[in-house]
């Protein structure tokens, strides 16, 4: 029993080692461009330039405000976290996709006609007690029971009313299953995954999302297939 016991623990420690060199790469070259980003020259190019790459007016900009801090050990923590749920996530492009516990905030609308909207309102980026940012709309501390958490989705209702909302629960099992931190894009159809965006901010396009449901809305009128859950 304890050789199974210590042979647990062993593979465990493997393992958790080998992630962290596969992430290490990826971890360092954020975190030196963390570094890079609290000088508010380089700041300022870099959001210059990522404001230029834009590809459409739907697509959020990334803001940073002069007086905000980029690299600190809580921006890195939540660096090192999102990162190991995106590697991590079991939710992958083509594949099924994970049916994880989510709570019913309240019961929008463009595409009503071809897809359900859902938002998945998951744990703080920027907590008020954790990687503060200055440009957060509230300050909204880490969420310790789930009362908090649907507290603070409630906020998310008065900003966008009639939206559907549900919260992950406390294990944050959407958060790991779809590597969902900071933010995330998906499109549901049968039960796959059919739409996969990238990691937020700096990867969240809207404009890839449109331009799937359009394609999506043309195939229908030719296929007259069922409504699309997204």
């Amino acid at each position: 029993m304890t050789h199974d016991s210590g042979g647990v623990q062993m593979a465990r420690a493997l393992k958790h080692a080998a992630l962290c060199l596969m992430l290490l790469p990826r971890f360092l070259l954020a975190a030196v461009m963390l570094w890079l980003l609290d000088f508010l020259c380089i700041r300022k190019k870099v959001l210059l330039k990522m404001g230029e790459r834009q590809d459409s007016p739907d697509d959020p900009p990334v803001c940073v405000s002069d007086s905000n801090k980029m690299f600190t050990l809580e921006s890195l923590r939540a660096v090192w976290y999102g990162q190991k749920l995106d590697f991590l996530k079991s939710a992958h492009l083509g594949r099924a996709a994970p049916n994880t516990e989510v709570m019913l905030v309240q019961e929008r609308r463009q595409y009503a006609d071809i897809a359900d909207f859902l938002v998945v309102y998951i744990e703080e980026a920027h907590p008020s007690d954790g990687w503060v940012s200055s440009d957060a709309p509230y300050q909204i501390p880490k969420h310790r029971c789930l009362e908090d958490r649907l507290r603070a989705a409630q906020l998310m209702l008065t900003e966008v009313p009639g939206t559907n909302v549900v919260v992950d629960n406390m294990d944050n099992s959407s958060n790991a299953a779809y590597g969902a931190y900071f933010e995330r894009l998906y499109i549901v159809r049968d039960e796959r995954v059919v739409y996969q965006g990238g990691r937020g901010p700096e990867g969240y396009r809207i404009s890839e999302l449109r331009n799937w449901l359009e394609q999506y809305r043309n195939d229908l009128v030719n296929s007259n297939r069922t409504v699309l859950h997204v």
